[in-house]
């Protein structure tokens, strides 16, 4: 029983927190949808309480199957990617729906939020019960990153710069720590989630691979160094980007990571407390797994495999720059005499050179859940770390993240690996 009463605890914070990232926004910024692969504010309030209404209450609440759901257009509305489940509205026009607003979409939440809270006080609920839950938590921590990321797009198009929350008062703004590479022998190792703890279908099983000698960079690449890449013609210069990059590049017309701005010789980048200027020692973000790769060709490195990253992070407490501090933005670190890395979680989500794909023995879960990550390992690359807008509690280090090569608007920078000379 106690399981059960810390599991209700959970779940009623993590719901009262994603609330809580709405509350200051109007209805009009709540509907916005700036770009196909974002979803509105409200969008995503909606499918997370979707997620646990399909996925929990249709299966447990009521033992004959005669669940009444709270809107049975809302099956379709909110349904993402689950085919298994049933059809779904086209994602590139969430932004049309206007109906149902705010105040419908939270009765929706209160709804949803009594039934399982009333599945969570019967002391012979089941083990699969609970599991479905914690899925359903990690899935709707999943869509507070995606939340705030999709957000900070939307307003990034505000000629005013606009603020979502002040930005926080640093008491210490750190110089970056000094650029060191770390040594790591050649052997076997093991990667991959362990026994204990919730962990994605993806990230299992636990399996064995062999590790040539390495080195990782102590931190991750910083916004002065990227500004020395910028300067040296980095977006300018064919030989150090991948064929689909460099068409990209050209097509795009990028010349700075997503949200930089340059004004009168300055850089300055759209945050989620407005404008600020670009501050040299904080890690490189919205950068695409193009730019990474071709600022780590720049600098006669590479970037790393997962499993390097991952047996770096061993042993490594998940601690940093999350959501939680409330600075919503990359900072840079203190030097820690004690510590191998800095900023190896929070920050900014960190590109690998692994492709997204299912590890030894992978299996999808059963039915229509098994959609959520095996049917997406094509064509993305694996990032890892966390970011500022990441929830502590949802990180590990066997935690695997996955974009399209393209993708910007996640809060994504970089590491710098090499073969050990």
């Amino acid at each position: 029983m106690t399981s059960q009463i810390d599991l209700a605890k959970r779940y009623s914070a993590i719901r009262g927190t994603t609330l809580g990232l709405a509350a200051s926004l109007s209805e009009a910024d709540c509907t916005v949808q700036s770009m196909p692969d974002a979803s509105p504010v409200k969008w995503h309030l909606a499918h997370t309480t979707w997620f646990f209404e399909t996925f929990v209450l249709e299966r447990f609440a009521s033992p004959l199957g005669e669940f009444t759901p709270f809107d049975p257009s809302f099956r379709v509305l909110f349904n993402s990617y689950y085919n298994g489940v049933g059809e779904q509205y086209p994602r590139p026009q969430r932004g049309l729906i206007t109906r149902p607003g705010m105040a419908e979409i939270e009765r929706y939440r209160v709804f949803v939020d009594d039934e399982i809270g009333r599945l969570l006080s019967d002391p012979s609920s089941s083990n699969e019960l609970a599991e479905r839950i914690e899925l359903g938590l990690q899935h709707e921590q999943q869509h507070q990153e995606l939340l705030l990321t999709d957000l900070k797009h939307a307003l990034s198009f505000h000629p005013n710069g606009p603020v979502y929350r002040a930005p926080v008062d640093d008491e210490c703004e750190f110089e970056a720590a000094p650029f060191e590479w770390r040594g790591f022998d050649e052997g076997l190792v093991e990667v991959g989630s362990q026994a204990a703890g919730f962990s994605f279908d993806n990230e299992r099983p636990r399996h064995r691979v062999f590790l040539e000698a390495f080195e990782l960079a102590s931190r991750p690449v910083t916004n002065a160094q990227w500004r020395a890449f910028i300067d040296d013609g980095g977006y300018r210069r064919p030989e150090l980007w991948l064929s689909d990059g460099w068409t990209t590049v050209q097509a795009q017309e990028w010349r700075a990571p997503l949200y930089w701005r340059q004004r009168d010789g300055e850089w300055w980048t759209f945050t989620l407390g407005g404008l600020c200027p670009v501050r040299g020692p904080e890690p490189v973000c919205h950068v695409s797994y193009y730019e990474a790769d071709a600022y780590a060709t720049w600098s006669g490195a590479r970037l790393p495999r997962e499993q390097e990253w991952e047996i770096a992070a061993l042993g490594n407490p998940v601690e940093g720059n999350f959501v939680e501090s409330r600075r919503l933005q990359p900072a840079s670190a203190p030097v820690d005499p004690h510590r191998r890395f800095g900023n190896l979680f929070g920050d900014v989500w960190e590109w690998t050179a692994s492709p997204y794909t299912g590890y030894p023995g992978y299996r999808p879960l059963d039915g229509a859940l098994g959609e959520y990550n095996g049917k997406f390992m094509a064509d993305q690359w694996v990032l890892r770390g966390g970011s500022c807008v990441t929830p502590r509690s949802h990180l590990r280090a066997s935690y695997r993240n996955f974009f399209p090569a393209a993708a910007r608007w996640q809060f994504s920078g970089l590491r710098l690996a090499r073969d050990r000379r």
